[in-house]
């Protein structure tokens, strides 16, 4: 599987979910300073909650930038077994009940599932618990993690 194309996948959904909370912060401050909207009394709230709306989605505009900024200039490296899991591997992790899952550990803002030809990707930070957990880890390794009340196990397959 070619990881400088899952990249190019994640920045192109990036960008297509920047172009979209620009449009809603764009609406949403449309609406809030529009003159209909003006509060008439302290009940009158419109205005100022699509200026919250706004304002909010502005922040997730600005963090789907500095994301896309992080994985243009992320290079995937080979995998290096002497080394183990690091950013930019592929690894193929089985669970307890047999399923395997297919992750590409890559940097913040970049969570997201991806289809590569009949392969459905999960791209995971190193900052996810399960990202955590995988960090330096080898092909035949056990990782466990705790979601909730649940403690799951995987067990590393492979990595590339």
């Amino acid at each position: 599987m070619d990881k400088l194309l899952l990249q190019q996948q994640v920045l192109e959904r990036l960008a297509e979910d920047l172009l979209e909370a620009e449009r809603a912060a764009q609406a949403a401050h449309e609406t809030a300073t529009h003159e209909e909207n003006i509060a008439e009394n302290k009940y009158d709230t419109l205005g100022l909650e699509a200026a919250y709306l706004a304002t909010g989605q502005a922040r997730r505009a600005e963090a789907l930038r500095q994301a896309m900024a992080n994985w243009r200039r992320f290079r995937p490296r080979p995998y290096d077994a002497s080394k183990g899991i690091e950013l930019g591997a592929l690894v193929c992790l089985v669970d307890s009940d047999h399923r395997q899952q297919q992750l590409f550990l890559g940097p913040d803002g970049g969570s997201m599932k991806l289809v590569n030809g009949a392969q459905l990707v999960q791209v995971i930070s190193s900052e996810a618990p399960l990202g955590r957990a995988m960090l330096g880890k080898f092909e035949g390794d056990e990782l466990w993690i705790q979601v909730a009340p649940m403690r799951q196990q995987f067990e590393v397959l492979r990595v590339h």
